[in-house]
């Protein structure tokens, strides 16, 4: 009789391992604005560590960090609205 109460138990769980991943691994439908949300808030202490990391061992990685944010923005190379340009000393010309 124990012979098959363990049977039962091994089968049940089997079956239950096979439904669980079965569920787990069915992809989950989200909307884009859900999909945007989640990316912005993503970020992660082990992916801000690795973006530390990449910008100590590569510095130029910091910089191109910033190139493409400025490229999204669609700022980059581009001057000030304002109309006024500085100099390499620092001072503003009309």
């Amino acid at each position: 009789m124990q012979d098959w109460i363990g049977l039962i138990f091994v089968v049940l769980l089997v079956v239950g391992a096979i439904v669980g991943l079965k569920a787990l691994s069915r992809p989950r439908k989200t909307t884009a604005e859900e999909f945007e949300k989640a990316a912005a808030e993503g970020s992660t202490m082990a992916g801000a560590m690795a973006n530390a990391l990449q910008e100590i061992v590569d510095p130029g990685f910091a910089r191109a960090k910033q190139v493409q944010t400025e490229m999204k923005e669609g700022r980059y190379k581009k001057k000030k609205q304002d109309g006024k340009t500085e100099d390499t000393t620092g001072e503003t010309n009309d």
